[in-house]
């Protein structure tokens, strides 16, 4: 699986495109926002995007979903059904934050812990993650060994647990019962800031040390 992150709006949200290397299929995955950027990348990649991957429903991860997937003619999969309180509430969200208006949307998937998405040959696995919103996933691909995190883990920082229906015990638990398990070698791609390893957080993060 190849990957390429791409921060969008205010917020610098990690949207990443992923894809198949052999088929040329690919998602996007957290689309916040700034899609016509996004659909340029697409391009310059020369890959065919088939669907749009939602780690939880905060703005910032899915401003840009609805747009994409009716650019594409795609389907949305993701998050999990008790995120739905925030996809429902995007206009307000859109009026709290500052960003241009999002109207309401279901996606056409919700997602569970054991659900499988495939990307041509690329297979990722469904957690269910929550602590950060109770409806937030995280998307694994063991044989490459890479996962894609949303705002459950950072590198040094973990995500924040003080919005809605948020929870810091669910959130440590989630780390360090879900992601932690997966292996020290498998590198995380988080919502925001850099790439790390599970090893490098399970070691160094000063809120889980």
């Amino acid at each position: 699986m190849q990957f390429q992150i791409i921060p969008v709006t205010s917020f610098q949200e990690n949207c990443s495109i992923i894809w198949c290397e052999k088929t040329l299929q690919g998602a996007i995955v957290d689309p916040g926002g700034e899609s016509e950027l996004l659909i340029k990348a697409v391009e310059k990649l020369n890959i065919t995007i088939t669907k749009i991957l939602l780690t939880h429903g905060h703005l910032d991860h899915v401003g840009g979903a609805k747009a994409l997937a009716n650019h594409y003619q795609i389907k949305i999969y993701g998050p999990s059904q008790e995120d739905r309180f925030l996809l429902d509430n995007l206009p307000q969200q859109c009026v709290q934050f500052g960003f241009p208006f999002c109207e309401a949307f279901e996606p056409d998937n919700w997602l569970n812990e054991g659900d499988i998405i495939k990307i041509g040959e690329e297979q990722l696995s469904v957690l269910h993650c929550p602590g950060h919103t109770p409806g937030h996933i995280v998307f694994v691909n063991h044989l490459q060994k890479v996962a894609l995190v949303g705002d459950v883990l950072f590198h040094n920082s973990i995500g924040r647990t003080d919005f809605p229906r948020g929870s810091y015990p669910d959130l440590i638990s989630s780390i360090k019962t879900k992601l932690f398990p997966l292996g020290d070698d498998f590198t995380f791609i988080p919502g925001h800031g850099g790439i790390s390893t599970f090893g490098q957080e399970r070691i160094n993060n000063p809120y889980l040390t």
